[in-house]
């Protein structure tokens, strides 16, 4: 088959991708399986080659996914249950001091939101947003930007929340540079667009707690953990995956020391570590059974699931475009683009998260149709953690009503369309326009 015929068939899943998702509202991971299976068919592979690139799509994807997400949630979890989300924004708003409020809800958001999912820490820590309004009289807005900026920077950028964790495996980037540049290119787009903006929309929209919002204060069965407990427990999957990342950049191979750190700061080991911690300084310790810490984890699987087998899908899709040929000719036709790698991985992802809505879902197409350009540029090393945050904020920018999120922060702050356009809509897009800047310039140092 022709090059062109390729592309076409390539435009063509695609357009067909964005179809089902947004007219005929087939989940995600349905639509990404019909498509790769589609897409394989039309592009001349034998039929039995297909299912077995579909096989090994998923299978080489979800050996990694399925175990990091999942110990990620069942984490989250665990901080959830035991109150360790609410004391961290409890010491940190006490610590700044209500002048400095915007900057303490800001560094929770940030915190929470790496073992947390979005939607949870939000619902947890909205109470607290509500307190201060009340209580100085300022717009919701005032408090609730910041906390959602730092909430939606980490569910973005750093791992081992799934967005960043797919993109990462699909195009084989190392965890460690994804947490390093996710972090440098999170901060300034916390800042940005969480106390920087919320001083300027809260001034335009003053926004008041909604009569139907009176919600009662979550009870905790066991007094709050402390939040030195909390803050090193977030941390230690955070530092052992860096130390692997930095020991093999110093030290030599074979080294003693860093066959160590390589082994402690594998995902698997450093999540095990963590999540095992967790379940005894948070669970039994605190006085839970060993069945209710059972209960707990199992809970935790439940919305992971959806997002391991979405994450999978896109495994599949990316494998299709390889094995079929499609992938290369879309690669060589992206390598001779005037655009850079970083540039390019941006607006796919912005330009199919405007489309369908679903950042998860931008982000795994985004990947997908990359990695074989990183194949024929031969990428590798740091620039692929650049990579990761440029799809990362590709797929964050410009959230409106087809994202499930942007209903979310309209009903809690009660906002019309409008108003959530104004405030929600645009602190997203700042997030991604700030974070792809700094990995912009970063590549320019790194290569």
């Amino acid at each position: 088959m022709s090059d062109q015929m390729l592309i076409l068939v390539a435009l063509a899943g695609i357009f067909l991708l964005l179809f089902l998702v947004i007219r005929t509202k087939l989940h995600a991971f349905v639509a990404l399986l019909l498509v790769s299976l589609i897409v394989g068919i039309l592009a001349g592979m034998p039929l039995n080659e297909v299912v077995t690139s579909m096989q090994n799509g998923m299978g080489g994807t979800l050996g990694f996914v399925a175990v990091v997400v999942g110990l990620g949630a069942m984490f989250g979890q665990m901080l959830e249950v035991s109150g360790g989300a609410e004391r961290l924004a409890q010491t940190l708003v006490k610590k700044f001091g209500e002048d400095k409020s915007q900057w303490a809800l800001g560094i929770t958001g940030f915190l929470v939101a790496i073992p947390v999912f979005f939607d949870v820490g939000f619902i947890i820590l909205v109470p607290i947003v509500y307190g201060l309004a009340k209580k100085t009289g300022k717009s919701l807005l005032y408090y609730g930007i910041p906390l959602l900026a730092g909430l939606a920077v980490t569910h973005s950028f750093i791992p081992p929340t799934p967005g960043p964790i797919a993109v990462a495996d699909l195009i084989g980037a190392d965890l460690g540079w994804v947490i390093l540049f996710g972090t440098i290119a999170g901060i300034p787009a916390m800042i940005i667009a969480g106390p920087i903006f919320a001083k300027y929309i809260s001034k335009k929209l003053h926004v008041i707690v909604p009569d139907y919002m009176n919600l009662e204060d979550i009870e905790y069965d066991k007094e709050l953990p402390s939040y030195k407990l909390i803050a090193s427990l977030i941390m230690i999957p955070l530092v052992l995956i860096l130390l692997n990342t930095v020991s093999g950049v110093l030290l030599e191979e074979g080294n003693i020391v860093r066959q160590i750190f390589t082994f402690l700061g594998h995902p698997f080991v450093a999540l095990t570590i963590a999540t095992l911690l967790t379940f005894t300084l948070l669970g039994t310790k605190r006085g839970y059974s060993r069945q209710e810490v059972q209960d707990i984890a199992t809970k935790a699987l439940e919305p992971a699931g959806i997002i391991i087998l979405v994450t999978g899908a896109g495994g599949v899709f990316k494998q299709v475009l390889i094995d079929s040929g499609v992938g290369e000719v879309l690669g060589d036709m992206m390598a001779g683009s005037a655009l850079p790698p970083i540039a390019l991985a941006f607006l796919i992802a912005a330009v199919v998260r405007v489309a369908q809505g679903s950042a998860t879902v931008s982000m795994v197409t985004a990947a997908g149709l990359m990695a074989p350009l990183i194949s024929i540029l031969g990428l590798e090393g740091p620039v692929l953690g650049l990579l990761v945050i440029a799809i990362a904020s590709g797929a964050t920018v410009l959230s409106h009503v087809n994202d499930s999120g942007f209903w979310l922060v309209g009903r809690y702050f009660g906002l019309s369309v409008k108003d959530t356009l104004k405030s929600w809509t645009v602190m997203e897009t700042i997030i991604g326009l700030v974070g792809f800047g700094v990995v912009f310039i970063l590549g320019f140092f790194i290569g």
